[in-house]
């Protein structure tokens, strides 16, 4: 095999993990969030704060760049523990709080178990532990509205009101979320606990995310490797998806990929193209991939439907079809009525498209058409879920219409 040649000195600085040294049109909101939190140095406890904002405008990384800077000062941790969760990758209140836990406890002696406590045991140790270091912890919840909306608010509750027990030591949250209206999502009680000040990050415009760009790739190519074009069409194609510097900077790790694949000497606006392309059928994989196993089923209804030919179908004939899968796959058969609910979820992701049709005073029916590339498709039908189904076929439906 012939070694391709690279294009790029370091490719870990387009990873969207890197963080640089400096975050370009972030200053008002580095140094609001800094004002807040550096009261932690000091032995004060911070404002909780909240951070809302679009994914891709910078929310992450501003939080994880003042946590850098925190630890700067305080290498040892005396005064301040800067503490981070991702509650898209840990979802559940134990995950989380021996998650944080396991940051700040170095005694092997002390450590909490990973599984095998009850959560009541787990929050009095976690308590009991937070007071012994006499120190200000600021914990970050990232992506906080997953996990609210999967499992509910009270490891957000827990955490919020873990204040009123402590003397020695002080605790401080900062969520993170997409969801403006995160707060409603909470009950009473933990709206109440948590209290604080809420910092908004707008969206990039065109020339802030060129401006992003331009100082991420400073020394990063050869003279010539990178067309003059191509951050100007990264950074428009990313202000078209809501300013989001990350597509931008992955769509320029991609094209710069795909370059080296294919031993082109430059990257290109045709390179940044097909980049584009390849990251389309990654989402709506893993929007397939990441569906309950209901709406699987929905979906594979509708594929089934598809491919005998009823390419566009009514809402009876994708109920039809889910009636005989579910019967199949031996799962509990829901009624047509919350299948409109996962038909209409399915048409949010862009897997389907499902217009409503009216029939006058006989009522109204969706019709809906399947929006999944075929080689996903094919993928998406080896699941391990439908193998039962190998040999279904779909029955012939008489429609009169």
């Amino acid at each position: 095999m012939q070694k391709r040649k690279q294009l790029i000195k370091n490719k870990k600085v387009l990873q969207t993990t890197y963080l640089p040294e400096e975050l370009p049109h972030r200053k008002d909101e580095i140094d609001k969030i800094a004002s807040i939190i550096s009261s932690a140095l000091y032995g004060d406890k911070p404002s909780n704060i909240m951070i809302y904002g679009a994914t891709g405008t910078g929310k992450t990384a501003v939080v994880s760049f003042i946590g850098k800077e925190l630890k700067k000062i305080d290498p040892d941790e005396d005064r301040c523990s800067y503490l981070y969760v991702n509650c898209e990758v840990v979802d559940t209140s134990y995950g989380i709080l021996f998650n944080i836990a396991s940051q700040f406890i170095k005694d092997i002696n002390q450590k909490i178990p990973f599984t095998g406590w009850s959560f009541e045991k787990l929050y009095e140790e976690f308590y009991k532990q937070i007071e012994m270091t006499s120190r200000v912890f600021v914990i970050v919840l990232d992506e906080v509205d997953h996990m609210i909306s999967k499992k509910g608010d009270d490891i957000f509750y827990h955490l919020a009101k873990v204040n009123e027990h402590l003397v020695k030591s002080k605790v401080s949250l900062i969520g993170i979320s997409n969801n403006m209206k995160f707060m409603e999502l909470l009950e009473p009680k933990a709206r109440s606990r948590f209290g604080g000040e809420s910092i908004i990050f707008q969206r990039y415009d065109k020339s802030q995310l060129e401006d992003i760009l331009k100082k991420r790739v400073e020394g990063l190519f050869e003279e010539g490797v990178l067309d003059d074009s191509v951050i100007r069409y990264c950074a428009t194609i990313a202000a078209r998806n809501e300013g989001d510097a990350r597509m931008a900077i992955d769509l320029l790790r991609i094209a710069t990929d795909i370059a080296e694949r294919n031993g082109d000497p430059k990257i290109t606006d045709a390179h940044v193209k097909s980049a584009k392309s390849s990251m389309e059928t990654d989402i709506i994989e893993e929007a397939v991939k990441s569906l309950a196993p209901q709406s699987k089923i929905v979906l594979l209804s509708i594929i089934k439907n598809t491919e005998a030919g009823n390419t566009v179908m009514i809402t009876g004939d994708v109920y039809n079809v889910y009636k005989h899968l579910a019967e199949r796959l031996q799962v509990s058969i829901l009624t047509q009525r919350r299948i409109t609910d996962f038909i209409s979820e399915l048409d949010m992701m862009g897997l389907i498209n499902a217009s409503i049709k009216s029939f006058g005073r006989l009522g109204r029916t969706k019709e809906i058409k399947l929006e999944v590339p075929k080689d996903i498709v094919e993928r998406f039908k080896r699941d391990p879920l439908f193998k039962p189904l190998d040999d279904y076929v779909p029955p012939t439906q008489t429609k009169l219409m």
